[in-house]
């Protein structure tokens, strides 16, 4: 017997971000690099989902992430795409280009190879909403398909905690 908690899969945590969004009357967007519409996908899968989910953009290159989500195009030749203030950018670009209340993003490196002096398993994920946005950093184990997987589970638990937050203070300004 194993002693040790269930983690939630990308579906429950799907479920719940929707059912979050919904009964707080928020919209949704993604923006995503290294997951690749992953995300958006989970999502969407929810019954459902249209009532919250405004879209996506992936945004696999430089020039997508500048022209389609505004992220600074100096920040992306400084610092590569693999970038904390890079998620953070798409993620607010992603909010703005699909008329969303919260958004979340995701850039990284899935492998097989390093990639702007980032090793495998690097995810940066981004988060946006009315009152501001941020990111945050994780290292993941694994081939490419598990990095994917753990930074859309990883990003669904951030839109979760994003959705509560916001949430809160709207209720809080009621």
């Amino acid at each position: 017997m194993d002693s040790q908690p269930q983690q939630a899969t990308g579906n429950e945590l799907a479920r719940e971000a929707i059912a979050g969004a919904i009964a707080a009357g928020l919209t949704l967007a993604t923006a995503e690099s290294l997951t690749a519409g992953l995300i958006a996908a989970t999502l969407a899968e929810v019954p459902g989902a249209s009532a919250a989910l405004q879209g996506g953009v992936v945004s696999y290159s430089s020039e997508v992430k500048a022209r389609v989500l505004s992220v600074d195009r100096d920040l992306l030749e400084s610092k590569g795409s693999v970038d904390g203030e890079v998620a953070r950018q798409m993620a607010v670009g992603a909010r703005e280009c699909c008329l969303s209340d919260v958004a979340v993003s995701a850039t990284g490196v899935a492998g097989p190879d390093a990639h702007d002096g980032k090793p495998v398993g690097t995810v940066f994920l981004g988060f946006a909403h009315p009152g501001g946005s941020g990111y945050a950093e994780y290292h993941f184990q694994g081939d490419r398909a598990r990095i994917r997987a753990a930074a859309t589970d990883a990003a669904l638990t951030l839109l979760i905690s994003t959705l509560r937050s916001v949430a809160a203070q709207v209720d809080g300004a009621m």
